[in-house]
């Protein structure tokens, strides 16, 4: 369902008051008297570090908040968050991640790289099968590989595996897949050559788009083999039910290789898109964890479940984007620029947000290594300039009070993404006298509508990094990449990528990226807002995770704990 609003002529102070009533005001039902709450017991580990089982609840089964339904759960086709949460827990790439967010062994057991860090030898796990008891070999990566990279896959993430040798002619139907740098040594050693070093590659290998599916399956039910009943897996939970738009449900997988160490024995994803109704199903007990919560309840939040409210940085830049190949915005980046010069993002982010955001200019989050984050001049300025140097361009494009400009600002639902984009069109329109149609669509219509550039003129965009390298943000706005959906196309920007892919030297490398966000941010192809943390209430009972930048949470690490009250369970006679 996609509902049309446009925005009424209000002033600042009002659409803001509006927004921060929006969804309920905080207070508006008593909380669960803490003393009257659950509590769980004290955990007690034993010598192998594992949760002892005199504290583990008896019923061990999660239920988790994901904010949106999966387009699909191939994962060489999946996009979003939402999807890469469900994939690292049914599948594993050759690396994997700790809880605190370090890449650790996974289908691969240990690695060498070469000295020139082009060359890199897994080595796989002997014990490694597939859900259905196959072996799990190097072959299946190689054809995964080739599969994912493979055009007529057209996955919007294969330019992920651009750093492996020969991807790119691959990508472009050059060369097949078959000359792309992956080959099975052995039964259980697979090599992978790339072009140029890559800093990052182990982490890249954590991504879906590297992930290896089982051959038979797809060649036997084609593209409905990521369906329950169909799907193959070799991760530590395989594919149960899907019940669109209510549930998906993955159960403990007793074939994987580390299934002893596996406590969960189900995980129920559910998709709200409605925070309320998530907030309500948590505060009942019902749900161990939300995928986000009501912006403007923060502080009624902080005040009734300190111990359940969790706020973390997260690698990751909210913005939106302009359709570049429609008007208004085809060849007019003064215009584009009037209309992110006219945004005060530390209202947004005081009054709107409110979880402590931090108000962006830029592309890259700061805090990745020693990249420094490009920002442009007037982010030193104060609003009041901005505003005048906005009226001024806005002006000059032809546009002013008598004579607007009216465009749709598009977003996927949500009431955090409607808020944000609520507060944008006022400002819009109290600085500059614009007219914004605010339009929401489910995710997957979002996606299509973004990818195909027909429909959309402004849209909620953002990205969290896919790992913690600045090029991962970058890489979005090359020519023709499957995530570009701004249309944007810069020859020199296009060319210092290519750079930064064969640059070896840390330092020039960096100065490379840098560059390359300055070029971006000049064209003017987004609308920077903020940069994101993660805003979440997790239930006390729930252990085995910890906070991490990338927000990659495994199930296979959680656990979770009985109540203060409960029988302590009695272990079965041998």
């Amino acid at each position: 369902m996609i509902s049309r609003r446009p925005v009424p002529g209000i002033g600042l102070a009002l659409g803001v008051a509006l927004l921060l009533s929006a969804c309920g005001g905080e207070g508006e039902s008593t909380p669960i008297d803490r003393a009257h709450r659950a509590q769980p017991v004290t955990p007690v580990f034993t010598d192998a570090g594992l949760p002892d089982p005199s504290v583990l609840a008896e019923e061990q089964v999660l239920h988790r908040d994901n904010g949106e339904e999966p387009q699909t759960l191939d994962p060489h086709l999946a996009e979003g968050v939402p999807a890469g949460n469900i994939l690292r827990d049914l599948f594993e790439g050759l690396t994997a991640e700790s809880p605190d967010g370090r890449v650790v062994p996974g289908a691969a057991m240990r690695w060498n790289i070469s000295r020139d860090a082009r060359t890199y030898t897994f080595y796989l796990r002997r014990e490694a099968t597939w859900s259905n008891g196959d072996p799990l070999r190097a072959e299946d990566f190689v054809y995964s590989f080739r599969r994912s990279v493979d055009p007529r896959t057209a996955s919007n993430s294969a330019n992920m595996l651009l750093p492996i040798e020969n991807a790119h002619d691959v990508l472009v139907g050059r060369e097949t897949p078959e000359l792309l740098g992956v080959e099975a040594l052995d039964e259980y050693t697979l090599q992978i050559r790339l072009s140029d070093p890559t800093p990052y590659f182990l982490a890249l290998l954590t991504h879906s788009s590297t992930f290896p599916v089982h051959r038979a399956s797809v060649e036997q039910h084609g593209a409905r083999f990521s369906r329950p009943g169909n799907l193959v897996s070799n991760g530590a939970f395989v594919l149960a039910d899907w019940q669109v738009r209510s549930r998906i449900v993955l159960t403990r997988n007793d074939r994987y290789w580390n299934a002893a160490n596996t406590l969960l024995q189900r995980v129920v994803y559910y998709p709200f898109e409605d925070l309320s109704a998530s907030l309500k199903l948590f505060r009942s007990g019902n749900l161990h964890w939300t995928y986000e919560v009501p912006n403007n309840q923060f502080h009624w939040l902080e005040q009734h479940y300190p111990d359940e409210l969790v706020v973390s940085p997260w690698l990751g830049s909210y913005f939106f984007g302009f359709n570049l190949t429609r008007e208004p915005f085809v060849a007019d980046p003064q215009l584009r620029l009037a209309l992110v010069l006219a945004i005060d993002r530390e209202l947004i982010t005081e009054k709107v947000t409110q979880f402590g955001e931090q108000p962006s200019f830029s592309l890259v989050p700061p805090g990745i290594g020693e990249y420094e984050t490009q920002v442009p001049e007037y982010a030193g300025w104060t609003q009041a300039e901005r505003n005048e140097e906005a009226r001024r361009l806005y002006a000059a494009a032809g546009y002013g009070m008598d004579e607007p400009l009216r465009i749709e600002i598009r977003y996927n639902t949500s009431e955090n993404h409607k808020k944000v984009a609520l507060a944008i069109a006022s400002l819009w329109k109290q600085v500059l006298g614009v007219q914004a149609t605010l339009i929401n669509e489910e995710w997957k219509v979002f996606l299509q509508n973004r990818s195909g550039r027909v429909l959309t003129q402004v849209f909620r965009a953002g990205w969290i990094g896919d790992y913690a390298d600045p090029y991962s943000f970058l890489q979005l706005f090359r020519t023709n990449d499957g995530q570009n959906d701004y249309g944007y196309s810069n020859s020199l920007y296009d060319s210092l990528l290519e750079q930064v892919a064969s640059e070896r030297i840390p330092g020039r490398r960096r100065r490379l990226m840098q560059e390359a966000e300055r070029v971006l941010l000049e064209e003017v192809p987004i609308i920077p807002v903020y940069t994101y943390v993660t805003k979440r209430l997790v239930d006390p009972h729930l252990r085995g995770w910890d906070d991490n930048v990338m927000d990659h949470h495994y199930s296979k690490h959680m656990y979770l704990l009985r109540s203060q009250n409960a029988p302590t369970p009695v272990a079965e006679a041998p």
